[in-house]
């Protein structure tokens, strides 16, 4: 489903509500305010549903734009605020998960009537907060890599390359948005908004205040629980994602490979060097053009290719790739298998690093050299003997993490025992981190007693949109994603194994 489709089924059902109201319930004091309040309302509720089914990814979102906004504004006139994005970063699932609540309630209160003033207000600041990170999204297509937002003079044309945010996730991954649609979604949405604003009287109102009291306290008692049921307790219970159970990663990836590289350069925009002039020629005219003599450089420079559009969607399948200790890339290796694997997640290693000291035996050798004479008396050769002269205990450093008990501790209830059943039975085990340090992950192999575990590394983005638990295990099968697990939700191997059968 698109944004399209979603829109005419909000506004049909909308539609068909506030005729409900108007002439089945006859609450309306006036019909396009209750066809507007109920719009909205509606299109909040489904948003904000589609979000709290999977609240970690909003709080990953949100980390991105902390971070973008903290580069954003360090070595600026505001390079004072630059600090507080850190510590926002750090609740980032918090804020989430209130966000979204808070967008559902305010679809629920405009939908019922409740505190309508107040509502009306509520709405139209989320809104403009919306626009707030979706116009950031959107604009910084026009600022060039190395260009801070604010020199606005040194923006260039827009190129979606140029976004420091890919999408905003205003429908979490249930409807991927391009940025600049999703931007003038929103100042849309800000009309309603300003309406309500001036309309809040002409709200139409269910229920008793009691009645409405107690779906406002019973909402958000249960929208915390599921909330926390998708991500602290379990899985999203629907996955949205392109890394679902049941997806034939190895034959996904090829077809998104195959596409991008039947991908055609169809125009090219050129720059004037001299005048700052901007134009942009399909490539049979511009090839045509360079064969006459016109646009040559250095006069004028290509600043974009224009490339037709892939055969097929791209998805986040597209960027997986896995590397070795070594930085040698093993994505085929990985998805080439043949037969079941699993895979542990782990987005990072978290532990203070400390150096310990440890007893080694050191052997000093001592070399003597042996002279062999012949019968006259003389030197014939001369070998080399090496012998142990002394054993002895040495001290030496070597670096130690101490791990952060609440993340190990997955391993010593659950996770090492899974994977020592597993490796009894034949199963290839990995390990993929989101970090690439080998000292670390060294570390933790040896700590763990992981040592016939494979480690590798890849991009945290990649490993929390695989899985949203770390750590997190997949069951793989030639190249496909058969089972995904959360941490607390990880059954015994046999009971794993009969799942995938």
């Amino acid at each position: 489903m698109g944004l399209g489709q979603l829109t005419i089924v909000i506004l049909l059902l909308a539609a068909a509500f506030t005729l409900f109201v108007v002439f089945g319930l006859k609450k309306s004091k006036h019909w396009l305010t209750t066809f507007i309040q109920t719009a909205v309302g509606f299109l909040f509720i489904f948003s904000g549903w589609v979000k709290i089914a999977d609240p970690m990814g909003t709080g990953f979102k949100l980390e991105q734009y902390f971070a973008e906004f903290q580069a954003t504004f360090e070595g600026t006139w505001f390079s004072f605020i630059a600090p507080l994005f850190p510590l926002l970063s750090s609740y980032a699932l918090a804020f989430s998960i209130i966000v979204i609540i808070v967008e559902i309630l305010v679809g629920i209160m405009l939908v019922i009537g409740m505190w309508r003033k107040f509502v009306a207000w509520a709405f139209f600041l989320m809104v403009l907060f919306f626009t707030f990170l979706t116009g950031f999204t959107f604009l910084t297509g026009y600022v060039p890599s190395g260009v801070n937002f604010f020199q606005f003079s040194q923006w260039g044309p827009y190129s979606m390359t140029n976004m420091r945010v890919t999408d905003c996730g205003c429908f979490g991954d249930f409807i991927i948005i391009e940025p600049k649609i999703s931007f003038y979604k929103d100042l849309i949405l800000l009309v309603p908004g300003v309406y309500l604003l001036f309309y809040s009287a002409k709200m139409h109102q269910f229920f008793t205040k009691k009645v409405r009291w107690t779906i406002l306290v019973a909402s958000t008692i249960l929208l915390l629980i599921y909330a926390f049921a998708n991500f602290a307790w379990n899985l999203p219970h629907i996955d949205f994602r392109a890394f679902k159970e049941g997806t034939d990663i190895r034959t996904e990836l090829q077809r998104e490979v195959d596409a991008s590289s039947n991908v055609q350069v169809i125009a090219w925009r050129l720059q004037n060097q001299e005048t700052g002039q901007v134009v942009e020629l399909s490539s049979e005219v511009y090839f045509a053009e360079l064969g006459a003599g016109n646009y040559m450089p250095p006069e004028w420079s290509v600043i974009k290719q224009i490339q037709s559009e892939p055969e097929i969607p791209l998805t986040k399948i597209s960027d997986f790739s896995i590397n070795d200790l070594a930085g040698n890339e093993v994505t085929n290796e990985i998805l080439d298998y043949s037969g079941h694997s699993v895979m542990i997640v782990a987005y990072n290693l978290p532990g203070r690093a400390t150096t310990e000291t440890y007893t080694a035996m050191d052997t000093i050798f001592a070399i003597d050299t042996v002279e062999v004479l012949n019968l006259a008396g003389d030197v014939d050769s001369v070998y080399v003997v090496e012998q142990i002269s002394e054993i002895r205990e040495v001290e030496r450093q070597r670096p130690s993490y101490d791990w952060d008990g609440r993340f190990t501790r997955h391993f010593d209830d659950r996770i090492s025992e899974f994977v020592n059943k597993a490796l009894e039975n034949g199963i290839r085990v990995q390990l993929v981190a989101g970090e690439g340090d080998p000292n670390r992950i060294n570390a933790f192999q040896r700590d763990m007693g992981l040592e016939d575990v494979t480690f590798y590394f890849a991009d945290d983005i990649l490993l929390k949109t695989m899985i949203r638990s770390s750590p997190g295990v997949i069951w793989w099968n030639d190249g496909e994603i058969l089972r995904k697990w959360h941490k607390l939700r990880l059954p015994d191997f046999e009971t794993a194994w009969s799942e995938v059968q």
